[in-house]
């Protein structure tokens, strides 16, 4: 499997994009960035600040004169544009495009255009396939960094990267057990016994089973059980100066 692709901005206006388009690519692992005949030249002071530190953080930029300089070591490159052009290449979404580049066994490459026109045909020819994003169809244009960071997300999410949270149940404590469970209902029952909830009596039964059913909807965890327990607790007896004394 090939390292990480190269993104080549080609032709890019404006300082700020080149700028946001970094940051896009480290939010999401990506490092080496290519700008193809930058209109205002490179370095570029109006690229710092929607940067973000990305630059001093790790992506590396090269600037080139033309398009095909940029690309010309590449093995294999992907167009990104919303614009179909009648040309023999494969056509396939941003997580098609990473599984492209991902079997590939040479450098690899993702080529964008630049803010006014995209890319021209010229471009997309020197490319193997083209990337499009399900953008609505009566307003399908993409701000540049929004475009890169598109394909970057995809890129990440290919890696598994998690990213601040280990995983989808990040943050949620254990399950809660069938016995703490049942202890639950028990407690929360006996109060609402005790409180006269229960009536008429032959409806207890049924009544109760409709409660456990919406609790195990919950999907409770540990602390989510001992939390619910004090706060029933404290509704029978009270605390604190508001607590009462029960001979039970």
């Amino acid at each position: 499997m090939s390292s990480e692709p190269i993104i080549i901005l080609a032709e890019p206006q404006l300082g700020e994009n080149i700028g946001a388009s970094a940051r896009a690519m480290l939010n999401f692992g990506l490092t080496e960035l290519r700008i193809a005949a930058p209109r205002d030249g490179w370095p570029n002071p109006a690229a710092e600040p929607l940067a973000a530190g990305a630059f001093e953080a790790g992506v590396n930029v090269t600037a080139f004169d033309s398009v095909e300089a940029a690309c010309a070591d590449l093995g294999y490159l992907v167009a990104a544009t919303a614009r179909p052009r009648g040309m023999e290449k494969p056509v396939t979404n941003a997580g098609g495009a990473v599984d492209l580049l991902k079997a590939q066994a040479r450098p690899t490459g993702v080529l964008f255009g630049n803010e006014a026109q995209g890319l021209s045909n010229d471009h997309v020819a020197l490319c193997d396939a083209i990337m499009t994003y399900p953008v609505n169809k009566a307003f399908a244009s993409l701000n540049l960094s929004q475009a890169v960071i598109v394909f970057a997300h995809a890129w990440g999410e290919a890696l598994g990267q998690a990213g601040r949270f280990e995983g989808t149940d990040a943050g949620v404590g254990d399950p809660a057990s069938r016995e703490e469970l049942i202890g639950m209902f028990e407690h929360f029952e006996a109060e609402l016994e005790r409180a006269g909830y229960f009536y008429p009596p032959d409806k207890t039964p049924l009544m109760t089973r409709n409660l456990r059913n919406a609790f195990i909807r919950g999907q409770w965890t540990s602390q989510e059980v001992r939390t619910f327990r004090g706060a029933v607790k404290a509704l029978a007896i009270g605390r604190g100066k508001a607590r009462i004394v029960r001979d039970d």
